[in-house]
């Protein structure tokens, strides 16, 4: 390893069949490891152990509050802080390090490629997929927002060349369970745009976020989310499938386009009905009827 010291940290919850992988193609290029753990069940930590890598575990509440932990955690040590997650896999880089010495950018913007049922998805604006992954240690910080969280640097940012593939190993059945669960907490994030249902710092403003990011953010702030809930999700996927040409990735794209558009942005303004209608029936307080009807505390 050469070039400036990166601390990379996997956030794991029953990881046993990725994680290996996932810090088999960090660990060359990181001055050290770490996962951080929501008490998993599977033997998980006990690979992470084996495979070196420092393992922490924290109680899960949001990603952005697992994220946070680990800069904390991590932030004394100096240099660079990487996040990856555990089915990601790090491809090497061309340079043979991740952050060149004398890096000038205080964040760094890598390529990430979603693959679904083995095929990687080409279309449906997925490319390029930019993501902000590593950040001068002292710079960064996670929005504290239920779902659709990213890191926010105070400093210049840049593209590079380093590339990341999620490649997820489970069944489909696991993907479906996940992102309910993902809806739930998408649905949380919609109710408190309109009724200021949360307790937390003000919204990081998209101007705070790196380019790419701060696009799509105005666009589902100041256009998607205007839209009547059961439009969203009809307009997106017409928008992803068919303008953005998400049909060129074949039936494994049409899955995945499906679920991941017309099902999920469904499921989330469903919830968002629920909700309301639980509140209204049984006339409690909405942070209540969030509670009762996703198990969610707010």
């Amino acid at each position: 390893m050469s070039g400036e010291p990166v601390h990379a940290f996997i956030l794991t919850l029953d990881e046993e069949q990725h994680i290996a992988r996932c810090i088999a193609s960090i660990r060359p290029y990181c001055a050290s490891v770490l996962v951080i753990d929501s008490n998993s069940s599977d033997r998980t930590c006990e690979i992470a152990r084996e495979m070196g890598a420092e393992v922490m575990l924290h109680p899960f509440t949001t990603h952005a509050a697992q994220v946070n932990a680990a800069i904390d955690h991590l932030t004394p040590r100096g240099g660079w802080l990487m996040r990856i997650d555990a089915d990601e896999v790090l491809e090497p880089p061309v340079d043979g390090v991740l952050v060149p010495l004398g890096e000038a950018a205080d964040g760094l913007i890598v390529r990430r490629h979603i693959h679904f049922l083995g095929r990687r998805m080409l279309h449906g604006g997925l490319q390029p997929n930019w993501h902000l992954r590593l950040w001068r240690a002292g710079t960064g910080r996670c929005e504290p927002r239920w779902m659709d969280e990213h890191i926010v640097v105070a400093g210049r940012t840049r593209t590079t060349r380093l590339e990341i593939a999620d490649i997820n190993l489970n069944p489909v059945g696991w993907w479906t369970a996940k992102h309910n669960g993902y809806a739930s907490r998408e649905a949380i994030e919609v109710l408190d745009r309109k009724y200021a249902l949360l307790d937390r710092p003000a919204e990081t403003e998209a101007a705070a976020l790196h380019g790419p990011v701060r696009l799509k953010r105005l666009v589902k702030e100041r256009l998607f989310n205007r839209l009547p809930g059961g439009m969203r999700a009809k307009v997106y996927f017409f928008w992803r499938y068919w303008v953005r040409l998400g049909f060129l990735d074949g039936s494994e794209g049409y899955f995945f386009h499906f679920l991941q558009v017309y099902w999920y942005r469904t499921l989330i303004d469903c919830k968002v009905r629920e909700i309301e209608l639980y509140r209204d029936t049984h006339r409690v307080p909405l942070k209540d009827a969030v509670a009762a009807v996703t198990g969610l505390k707010v």
